[in-house]
């Protein structure tokens, strides 16, 4: 396959959900872009075919083994032993809520659970729940994995532990998954489900990112516990947030859509309020205008913000195994911008430095334990890269 990797300019992108915008239609151009010119391909990775996939939405390595296993928005789990090239395959997943931005969702194994099979490990699921009517939520819920053979396995014991509320509609799920460094927490991204008005409303966790333990119950010492609004939240005023990472100084961030021409990245800090709907650097898909950040000083504002907007899928912070120079970044799957989105973390204010240009929409993105960088296109027949520096 051919593919374009490219250091492009901010102007390139599309917008959120796959609706055009341009800096003229009111929003805030990309703030701390670095534009560099493009540069070929073939220096800066070596890409492999590693097999296609079926609407894959998120993918997490087993600590200890060299086995990656993807959700697939219909609602099946499937991996691959990277070694041996052979399949897995996981049954006992959850029914889904499938339609729409909804269906199984993200993917997560305990970092202190560390091993040479997947036999007996925690498994975590996010995922779009069905409701009584036309409803569905986010939920999320772990189980263990009980393993005939090395790949053939069942999710026994599984237990759904969080809960969005049941609304309408099948957008702004998020439901993604940060176990915090010291491995006592879990932080769960919850989007506003495109219904604005309740990620202001700290009663209920729409539009907010949660801490809980790891058995789901709502974290001690959380913003809200000893006041009013809900147990869990650990930040509100969110959108649609399809990235949450920790960086490797412990800090927790976001990447989220915004409307158009209003992608950011935020830095998530407990009890702050980060907007939405109230302001944005964008601007509603209709043409009505939002008030900017900088109109409203008492809501958080992001570090950057897009327009045109990136339209991010996932989210890691790179170790420097195989590419030193990425060390520290900020490496985000682009879906309508069909680009990995590289963000130098400089401190207090980082920067968008490259983008490596694909010729599909990217939906998921991970570090392998060597070091390589795995990316997951969008959609059907979506083909699994691993990406690799030039020798």
């Amino acid at each position: 396959m051919h593919i374009r990797i490219a250091f492009l300019p901010a102007a390139a992108a599309l917008a959120s959900c796959g609706m055009p915008s341009t800096a003229s239609d009111g929003g805030q151009a990309v703030e701390n872009a670095v534009q560099l010119e493009p540069g070929p391909a073939d220096d800066a990775f070596v890409i492999e075919d590693m097999g296609t996939f079926d609407e894959p939405w998120a993918m997490a390595f087993a600590a200890g083994t060299d086995m990656v296993l993807l959700t697939q928005k219909a609602g099946t789990v499937v991996g691959l032993d990277t070694k041996t090239g052979a399949r897995i395959t996981v049954g006992g997943v959850p029914e889904v809520a499938y339609g729409g931005q909804g269906g199984l969702g993200d993917i997560a194994f305990l970092p202190s659970e560390s091993s040479d099979t997947l036999d007996g490990r925690t498994i975590y699921l996010s995922y779009a729940e069905p409701g009584e009517g036309d409803t569905r939520g986010a939920a999320a819920g772990r189980g263990t994995l009980s393993c005939e053979t090395a790949t053939n396995c069942t999710i026994t014991g599984f237990d759904v532990f969080w809960r969005q509320p049941k609304v309408t509609g099948r957008g702004h799920y998020s439901h993604r998954f940060a176990f915090s460094p010291d491995g006592e927490y879990l932080f769960i991204s919850s989007g506003d489900r495109q219904k604005m008005d309740p990620a202001q409303d700290t009663s209920n966790v729409i539009g907010t990112v949660v801490r809980l333990l790891l058995d789901g119950t709502p974290a001690p010492g959380n913003p809200l516990a000893d006041k009013d609004g809900d147990p869990a939240i650990w930040s509100w005023g969110h959108r649609n947030l399809l990235g949450l990472e920790f960086d490797a100084d412990g800090q927790l961030w976001d990447i989220e859509h915004g409307p158009r021409g209003g992608d950011e990245l935020n830095k998530v800090e407990p009890g702050q309020n980060y907007g939405w709907p109230v302001v944005s650097n964008g601007i509603h898909y209709n043409g009505d205008p939002i008030p900017d950040h900088a109109t409203r000083p008492e809501f958080t504002a992001p570090a950057i913000s897009w327009d045109p907007v990136i339209a991010p899928g996932g989210m890691l912070f790179y170790s420097g195994k195989l590419f030193p120079s990425l060390e520290g970044h900020a490496l985000v799957a682009g879906l309508s911008t069909q680009a990995i989105i590289d963000i130098a973390m400089d401190g207090e204010k980082p920067v968008e430095a490259a983008r490596y240009e694909f010729d599909n929409r990217l939906r998921a993105i991970e570090e392998a334990p060597d070091g390589a960088i795995w990316v997951a296109e969008d959609g059907s027949g979506a083909k699994l890269w691993r990406l690799t520096p030039k020798s």
